[in-house]
């Protein structure tokens, strides 16, 4: 699973081929939480309350970029792009 960034102890990865809706994986410590691109919902798993105010912001500000990502990696057409991290 490609890491697309990485800020504040958090990680954040696509699975290639990974089933719809499009979404994002992030990793804090022994969490891992599932985030839908288009709304930024949690789908699945869960993260401290920090930590997903975090990935909220980040989602806001990188939204076209994981969009392009997940077309990327639904279609097998290459390696995924590193996306920067929160300042």
């Amino acid at each position: 699973m490609p890491e697309l960034s990485r800020f504040f102890g958090i990680i954040i990865r696509m699975y290639l081929s990974d089933h719809t809706p499009p979404h994002f994986h992030a990793f804090y410590q022994d969490y891992e939480a599932m985030f839908d691109i288009a709304e930024g919902n949690l789908l699945q798993g869960a993260l401290p309350r920090k930590e997903t105010r975090l990935v909220l912001a980040w989602l806001e500000v990188h939204r076209e970029e994981l969009f392009e990502n997940w077309k990327i990696a639904t279609q097998r057409r290459g390696e995924l792009n590193a996306i920067k991290p929160l300042d």
